[in-house]
């Protein structure tokens, strides 16, 4: 069963509790899905379910910062979870009732913040698919990036790692190689490549997988990887290290 089917059939709501599964429990109304079907081996279903619908609730809430809702955000919503067609319906009743959800993000960001503290990379992969959507209509409204940098706050990021995060959004060719990579410009060679490889280790899909991050989402986390060697690709051509 994909991760969409446990998600509406809500059990992971009694397991999650707060606000995220009060929101599944309003969605299902009951426990359709016991999640008899086991995950992979390794893989927490439960976290899998929360960082889903963390996205799902905190991409709803910030795609009106500015007002409205484009096309081209529920578009980029799509590409991250790439979404199945016949799962659509599914998808836009959690976004529609995320919307309509009275409370604020910020009880939703906390609680996420709780089940990952020990694991920042989900938290910047989740942050990271959030400037995904901001940026989907080429522009991010300065509402919408008031909303991320209190996310980002509410992670526990404070503002080199939230810049960081923003320039891997904005385009190799708008990006300062080095804010992408979280480094000064004066480091030195060697340092570089060791921050280099230590971002590459803490960021390869592989890991994000392992981490509990579900399949559909394992895109933003390509996407991330390839800022980071594009940044120090350009850096090395740069320095003319080999």
């Amino acid at each position: 069963m994909s991760i969409w089917g446990k998600i509406i059939g809500g059990a992971a709501g009694f397991a999650l509790g707060g606000p995220i599964g009060a929101l599944l429990g309003g969605l299902a109304g009951h426990a359709i899905d016991k999640m008899r079907t086991p995950l992979p081996e390794g893989q927490d279903g439960t976290k899998q379910i929360a960082f889903t619908i963390a996205v799902i609730v905190l991409g709803a809430k910030m795609a009106k910062a500015d007002g409205h809702v484009s096309k081209d955000e529920i578009a980029a919503f799509k590409e991250v979870f790439h979404v199945p067609p016949n799962e659509m319906k599914n998808v836009a009743r959690v976004f529609d009732l995320a919307k309509k959800d009275a409370a604020g993000f910020e009880p939703y960001a906390k609680q996420i913040a709780r089940l990952f503290e020990n694991n920042k990379a989900v938290l910047e992969d989740l942050l990271g698919g959030l400037f995904h959507i901001a940026q989907a209509d080429n522009v991010i409204h300065p509402a919408e990036l008031d909303y991320l940098r209190r996310v980002a706050e509410i992670f526990g990021f404070d503002d080199i790692a939230f810049e960081r995060v923003k320039s891997s959004y904005l385009g190799p060719s708008d990006a300062d190689p080095y804010s992408i990579l979280g480094v000064p410009h004066d480091i030195s060679d060697d340092e570089l490549k060791a921050a280099y490889r230590r971002l590459v280790r803490e960021n390869h899909p592989d890991k994000a997988i392992a981490d509990g991050l579900p399949q559909e989402f394992i895109e933003v986390a390509n996407e991330k990887l390839a800022a980071i060697n594009d940044a120090y690709e350009r850096i090395c051509r740069n320095r003319g290290i080999s």
